[in-house]
C-alpha cells in the first residue's frame, strides 16, 4: 500500500501590512484562508501637518492600537525604510516606523520586513515596479472594483501580499524538505 502525504492548506490568518509614514502611514488587514486572500480593511491613518511631533506619533500609536483590537491579525508586514534625499522627513518617517513597530510587538505581533523591491517583485513580478502598476496587481490579486487610495493604502495592501505570498513560499520549501 503506497503511502500518502497530505497536502494541508496553510491555517487561516489575518494579515496586516503597513506603509509607515508620519503624516500619512497606510494600513491594510487581510484575511487568507486556504491560500485566497480576501481585502477586510484598507486605509490611512493621517496626522495633521502643524501637530508637535511627539502628538503626531502619540495620535499614530492611538489609531494604530485601535484597528488592532478591532480586527486582531495573526502577523504583519511592513515596509522597510527607502531613504531619499530629505532627511528631515527620513528621521520623522523613521519615529512613524519605531511607533508602529512597538505598537505591533506590544499587541504579541510577528513583524516581517520588506524592501520596497521585495514587494513590487512578490506583487507584479518586477522588482522596480511603479506606484500605478503595484496599485493594479494589487487590485487584480484582491479582486477589488478599485485600486486601493491613497497609494499608501495600496503599498500597505502590497506589503501584506508579499507576505502572505512569502510565507506561502517558505512553507512549501520547509514541507518539501520534511517529506
Amino acid at each position: 500500500m503506497a503511502h500518502v502525504i497530505s497536502q494541508r492548506s496553510p491555517p487561516e490568518r489575518i494579515i496586516l501590512g503597513v506603509d509607515p509614514g508620519i503624516a500619512i502611514t497606510g494600513y491594510a488587514f487581510l484575511h487568507e484562508q486556504h491560500g485566497g486572500l480576501q481585502m477586510l480593511a484598507c486605509d490611512v491613518i493621517r496626522t495633521p501637518k502643524h501637530t508637535p511631533l511627539p502628538d503626531r506619533l502619540q495620535s499614530l500609536h492611538d489609531q494604530l492600537s485601535a484597528l488592532l483590537a478591532t480586527y486582531r491579525p495573526s502577523e504583519s508586514a511592513m515596509e522597510i525604510l527607502f531613504f531619499g534625499k530629505n532627511r528631515k522627513t527620513a528621521i520623522d518617517v523613521a519615529h512613524a516606523r519605531g511607533v508602529a513597530m512597538l505598537t505591533l510587538k506590544q499587541a504579541h505581533l510577528s513583524i516581517a520586513e520588506y524592501t520596497p523591491s521585495q514587494i513590487k517583485l512578490a506583487v507584479t513580478g518586477y522588482g522596480n515596479a511603479d506606484k500605478s502598476q503595484v496599485g493594479e496587481m494589487v487590485r487584480v490579486l484582491l479582486r477589488l472594483s478599485a485600486i486601493p487610495r491613497p497609494d499608501d493604502a495600496a503599498d500597505a495592501a502590497a506589503a501584506a501580499i508579499c507576505h502572505a505570498h512569502t510565507h506561502a513560499w517558505r512553507s512549501q520549501i520547509e514541507r518539501n524538505h520534511r517529506v
